[in-house]
Parts: C-alpha cells; structure tokens; sequence
C-alpha cells in the first residue's frame, strides 16, 4: 500500500491540476505536502502555492486561497488553512486516518511495498580474526550489519550475510610458533609423520587466546622469531600436512567460540567464509590483472593504477602483490570479489568497518570496477562507524587501560540489568537472569543502533540500562505495558480476534497522535532499507512508545464503557504492539514476557 505521504500529496497535487495549476520550475510538483514543522499549528503543511507563484504570476496566498476552498469536504484533510504569505497548514482527517490503519491491519507487513524486482545483497560484517577474542571494538560492526541485513529481508531483499574471518597471513604463522614453543613435541611438527593427526585440538579456546598476543609480542622484539613465524605462513600456505591440520584445529575452536559470542548478540552468519577460501583464486585472479594490462611493476611490487582525473587530492595506486609476492588485504577481499560474483551475482555487496579505512574500500572499489571484477550495475558500498568511546571521551577501555573484550562488556551489562530487575520485583534468582540477558542484549543493541552509523558515541552504562529514556529497555518496557493490558482484557473475558475487533476514529489528540505514529511506518521502513541506517528504526519506535505512553495515560481502556470504543482500543493496542515487534526484531533483540 503506499506509504501515508504519498496519499495525502496526490490528493494535493490533484487540487492543484484541478485548479489549473500544474508543475513548478524543474517538473517539480506543487502538491507536495511535508510533515509540520510548526506542529503546534498544523499536522503537515504544503508549500506549493509559494513555488509556484513565480511561473502562474500570481501572489502565493492568492493561490493557496484558492487550493485551501477546494479542499473543503475533502475525505483526507479535516482542516485546511491559507496563511500569508502562501503556505497550506492542513489536519488530517480522524476517518481517513483509521481507514488507512484499518488497511494497514489487513495487510502482509502493514502494507510495505515490496520491490518489484528485490536486490540480491551481500553483507560483509564480521570481518573478526581467529585466535583472537572479539573485544568491544568488533560490537558495532555486528550489531550494525545484522541490523542491517534484517532491515533490507523485512524490505523484501535477498540478503547474505558473511563473517568474512582474517584466518590467513602472519597472524596464522604465530600462533603456530605460539604453539611450537609451548608444546614442541606434538606430532603437527614431525614431518616425518605419515598418519592421521588426533580430532581432538591441542589446545582450548583460552589458551589460544594467550598463545597469539604473546607470539605478537615476542615476534616484534626478535627479528629470528618473526622469520620462524613467516616460515610457518610459508609452509601453512603452501600446504605442509602438519600445519594445515594445526590450522584446521585453530579453526574449529575459534569459530566454536566467535558463534557463541555473536550468538549472545543474536547476530547470525549465513557464511562463514574467510580469507583461506580465496587463496586458489588469487593466481588465477593475479594473471587476469597482468594479460588484461590492469597491473603492472612499481618499486617490485604489483600494482593497479586507480586514480582519476576529477580526484582532488593523491589516490595512491591499488597493491595487488608486495615486492616479495606475499598478498595483502587488498588481494584477498578483491580475490572475494571475484568469488561472490561467481558463486552469487550480487547486485550490491555492502561492507562494515571502522570509518579510518575509507581510503583502502575507496582503492579496492576502484580496483574491481577498472578490473572489471563488477558488472557495471554491481553496487559496492562501503559504510565506515564510529568509534565506542568512554564516558572520557576516549575508545573504551577496561580499567587497567587494555582493550575489552566484547564477552566482558556483554557480560557486565547482564549483571547490571540483573541488579537492576531483581530490585523491587519479586522473581526468582533463574527467572530474573533470563529477563535480564534478553533486556541487557536489548540495551547493548538500541545504545549502538540509536546512534548513527557514522558517528562516535558513549558508552553508558547506566544510561543505556535504563528503563526511562531513549534506551532499549523503556522500547521493552512499553511493549510489555501493552501485553499487560491485553492479557488482562483477555482474562476478564474480552476477545482479542481480529475479526471482533474494528478501528474507530481517534476520540482525543493523544489517540490520533498515536495513529499518526503508527501510519509512518512503511515510509520509515522504506527509508532504513534504502539509506542502511537502522537509526531511523530506533528513532521510529522511541517516538512511538511516547505516543503510545502519552496515549496510556490520557485514556481509559479497560474501563471504557463503550463497548464498541473499548474493542478500537483494543485493535490499537495490538497494532502499536505489532509494530514495535516488528521493529526490534528488525533491531536484533525481542521481548521477554515479563520484566
């Protein structure tokens, strides 16, 4: 169904026409009508008269006198007013409101366009090193993402998701060194050995954990390690037994722990794919470069010329191979390129990474468009975050100074919003930890998603465990204050089937404001899908449950006597309560039963 604005602007647009007034300069259309930005006057307002009063030669309030009469006992607007110097201040009507929620109700995901031809999308979003733990600067890339890739399926879209893990290069190479050292004896490093290597890991997820910082370490203070450990990439990736069944090991614990990690974030891979999957490719990938004249030799190394003649400042050329032959990050997400298109055809593949890298996503994006690794329709887009900061300003730190690790901060948040449900509610010790985690993801997730994208912001605590204020706990809060309400009309014998349930018109401002609310979902759904920008979700449903709380406390529901008042506010209530579901599913949390 289309969205609310659009109805309301071809009902204008029409009275304009009508009225012999067609398009503006530069085909604009007169009828346009915008959300007030005095809503103190007005609802939504049209500046149409005064755009058009240059081309009609006539004064705009004359024009808008003349849009404002024929719009009198028009089924859409209760109110339209001319004010000088031309502009339309207009209400809309309390029926046509609930006709449109009424149609909102009956339809598949009240009523959001689907496309008519749906993009086949890939999102990049993980992009987490194995053998390392994730820390809080790999939370906004996942939540972000995941959001993201819910957003754009709710939208109609075919959406892969892709962990995308850095499981290749040096940092492979130390941790076996890590591992040599501690335990030189294992079979993984005789290479006289011809049998089958044990199923069970040398090693646990904690232990790997120590063995790479400390390799890291180790491998920067003494050059003869560091070429211990580049001789093990070379035999890693050139495929010596002991050490890619050493590697397969790394790879099974660490991404049996990254699962559970994202898992507690409810954020879910459809690949898990990484930089290992596209090392065959690279050759073949390198050699079409060469013969198709792409690359060439700078300084040793192999390189793809990627500036432009409108660039304004230095685009330093694309590395394809260094001077020794060694790949790079840019080999393999170009190789991945490749292997996405063959294996899916994507029409837009979509990356999540910390805003400090827009001059690499801008030289790898050039590089696969020169190179012809795109069709020329493939959309490439690269979406840079900001930084989770302290409440100093500064990138989160734990309190000795070091990087925290995500599980920490999750962990923290759990035991906050454990604290915080076990106060004055009489619930269980068990019963309390389910409630608390569910709320504690929502926090962690809406104090990420509210924030835009690109912007830095704060982490708070207290802030974000809240259960007032623009958090996700007040978004739960408030649906749990209509299932509350409805389970009550169901115990005292009040039905909840749609079918004896109908919409009446808004009886008081804060009922209409409420559907008015409602009503600009699709346009807001629409717009998160297109711009990527799950903020919009999260704003949407903050200004919602305000309505909807306004609403709660300025009317009678159970007691309203009018039965046939009463069944409209029910049918409301389970509408705001769809919606909102609907949103923080797309968000990435639900809500518990109870809090």
């Amino acid at each position: 169904m289309k969205k609310l604005l659009e109805v309301i602007s071809e009902e204008m647009q029409s009275v304009f026409e009508a009225a012999g007034y067609g398009e503006a300069e530069a085909g604009s259309r007169l009828g346009r009508v915008t959300l007030s930005n005095r809503p103190d006057l007005c609802e939504y307002q049209c500046n149409g008269a005064m755009a058009g009063a240059r081309k009609f030669k006539k004064a705009p309030i004359m024009i808008a006198n003349e849009i404002a009469e024929k719009l009198q006992g028009s089924r859409i607007f209760s109110q339209v007013e001319a004010v000088p110097p031309g502009f339309l201040n207009l209400k809309i009507s309390e029926e046509f409101l609930k006709e449109y929620l009424q149609d909102m109700c009956r339809a598949e995901k009240f009523g959001l366009e689907m496309p008519p031809k749906p993009r086949k999308i890939i999102i990049d979003y993980g992009g987490a090193n194995v053998a390392k733990p994730l820390h809080v600067g790999h939370l906004r890339s996942a939540v972000i993402g995941e959001s993201i890739k819910r957003i754009c399926r709710y939208a109609g879209h075919e959406v892969i998701g892709d962990v995308h893990l850095g499981d290749w290069g040096l940092q492979m190479g130390l941790v076996i060194m890590g591992v040599k050292e501690r335990s030189p004896e294992l079979v993984y490093f005789d290479d006289s050995y011809a049998g089958e290597y044990p199923e069970e890991a040398p090693f646990t997820i904690s232990e790997l954990e120590e063995i790479y910082p400390a390799s890291s370490a180790k491998s920067k203070a003494d050059p003869e390690y560091k070429a211990q450990a580049m001789e093990a990439t070379y035999k890693l990736q050139n495929g010596v037994r002991g050490y890619r069944a050493l590697w397969r090991h790394i790879m099974n614990v660490s991404v049996a722990d990254l699962r559970k990690n994202y898992g507690s974030l409810n954020v879910e891979f459809d690949l898990w794919k990484g930089e290992s999957d596209v090392q065959e490719l690279i050759p073949e990938m390198v050699q079409y470069m060469k013969d198709g004249g792409y690359a060439y030799i700078s300084e040793g190394a192999l390189v793809v010329d990627v500036k432009e003649e409108t660039d304004t400042k230095e685009m330093p050329p694309c590395m394809i191979l260094k001077s020794d032959g060694a790949s790079l990050y840019n080999t393999t997400d170009l190789a991945t390129i490749m292997e996405r298109m063959r294996l899916y055809h994507p029409d837009q593949m979509i990356y999540l990474t910390d805003k400090r890298q827009d001059l690499y996503f801008e030289q790898v994006f050039r590089c696969a468009r020169k190179t012809k690794l795109v069709e020329p329709e493939t959309e490439l887009k690269w979406i840079g975050f900001g930084t989770v900061n302290g409440k100093d300003g500064k990138p989160f730190k734990t309190r000795d100074g070091g990087v925290m690790r995500l599980e920490t901060l999750i962990q923290d948040t759990k035991e906050e919003m454990f604290r915080k449900i076990k106060e004055g509610r009489e619930m269980s010790d068990e019963e309390a930890r389910t409630v608390a985690d569910m709320v504690a993801v929502s926090a962690l997730l809406y104090g990420d998603l509210s924030n835009q994208a690109s912007k830095d912001y704060i982490f708070d605590l207290d802030r974000f465990t809240s259960f007032e204020g623009d958090t996700g706990p007040y978004i739960l809060y408030t649906i749990l204050r209509i299932k509350s309400i409805l389970s009550k009309h169901a115990e005292q014998g009040g039905s909840l089937a749609e079918e004896d349930l109908v919409l009446q018109a808004a009886a008081g401002d804060a009922q209409k404001q409420l559907m008015m609310q409602l009503a600009g979902f699709n346009a807001m759904m629409e717009s998160a899908c297109e711009e990527t920008a799950p903020h919009k979700v999260c704003a949407f449903i903050y200004d919602l449950a305000n309505a909807f709380n306004h609403f709660y406390h300025e009317t009678k529901i159970l007691a309203e006597e009018d039965e046939k008042q009463k069944k409209s506010l029910i049918a409301l209530l389970i509408l705001t309560r769809d919606v909102l579901e609907a949103c923080i599913d797309v968000l990435g949390f639900q809500a518990p039963d109870k809090m």
